[in-house]
């Protein structure tokens, strides 16, 4: 099956920056635009509804790019739709012929700083 990558994501990493008392505060600073195609699997039984702080699932499938790239997504990054973050938890290829990649994240309630 042949993805639609209709959806525009940006691709964002962590940056860790002082925050001016001793720590530390994490930016997330945008990589480049890719083309996805979203898909929230359907709930399962005894899942938490929506705000419950509970992590929901979602798969991102995008055109594969050669592992040293910086397009190619790694856990720790995220996608980006609007006011929509999905973290990404593990990145596969999705199909046989590693033109496609997979993307298991999860979307956070809200926006991290």
């Amino acid at each position: 099956m042949i993805p639609r990558p209709n959806r525009r994501l940006l691709l964002e990493a962590p940056m860790t920056e002082p925050d001016g008392a001793g720590g530390f505060a994490i930016r997330w600073a945008p990589l480049g635009t890719l083309w996805g195609a979203v898909v929230h699997p359907p709930p399962r039984e005894g899942m938490l509804p929506a705000g419950s702080g509970m992590r929901r699932p979602v798969r991102v499938t995008l055109r594969a790019a050669p592992p040293t790239a910086p397009s190619r997504p790694r856990p720790g990054q995220r996608l980006r739709e609007g006011d929509r973050f999905y973290l990404i938890d593990a990145v596969a290829p999705a199909t046989a012929d590693g033109r496609w990649l997979i993307c298991h994240a999860h979307e956070e309630e809200e926006a991290a700083p």
